[in-house]
């Protein structure tokens, strides 16, 4: 299945949003990266295994479940985690990308490939429609994370 969304980060027509700068939104989904327990409740640990300049190889646990992945960097733009084939777990990628079609005005577009073919039943089509809405909700949450950092002032 593959599915894309956006998320509108500064909406200039609405005063009571605080809107945030592109190195706010872009330290946020580093830190989404960096300590996916911030993000993610139901996730135990996380270990980062590697770190470079530019790439995060880690270890996530979820119960009994260890989830190998690597998240790469491109600064400002772009953060893509790429999970390889693993035991019962299929290969599968997000990119989260900063968009900005006029100036300071903020989307993140969020696109999610889980490797299988775009045919589907109706039992999976049912499926991948829940998992669409729960990817979704999880993407909009990420944002008022971030939010919140950033009204704490931990994004600065």
């Amino acid at each position: 299945m593959k599915f894309a969304h956006l998320v509108e980060i500064n909406d200039p027509l609405n005063p009571l949003i605080e809107p945030l700068s592109r190195a706010q939104l872009w330290r946020g989904l580093v830190l989404r990266a960096e300590t996916p327990q911030a993000f993610i409740p139901w996730l135990d640990s996380c270990v980062i295994v590697d770190r470079t300049e530019t790439t995060l190889v880690r270890i996530s646990h979820y119960g009994d479940v260890a989830v190998h992945d690597k998240v790469v960097f491109h600064p400002q733009e772009r953060v893509v985690y790429q999970v390889p084939q693993q035991q019962d777990i299929p290969a599968s990628s997000l990119t989260m990308t900063i968009e900005e079609p006029q100036p300071g005005a903020f989307f993140v577009r969020f696109e999610y490939d889980d490797g299988a073919a775009e045919t589907e039943d109706s039992a999976q089509a049912m499926y991948n429609d829940f998992r669409r809405s729960a990817y979704e909700e999880a993407d909009i949450d990420t944002i008022r994370t971030i939010r919140q950092m950033a009204e704490e002032g931990r994004l600065d």
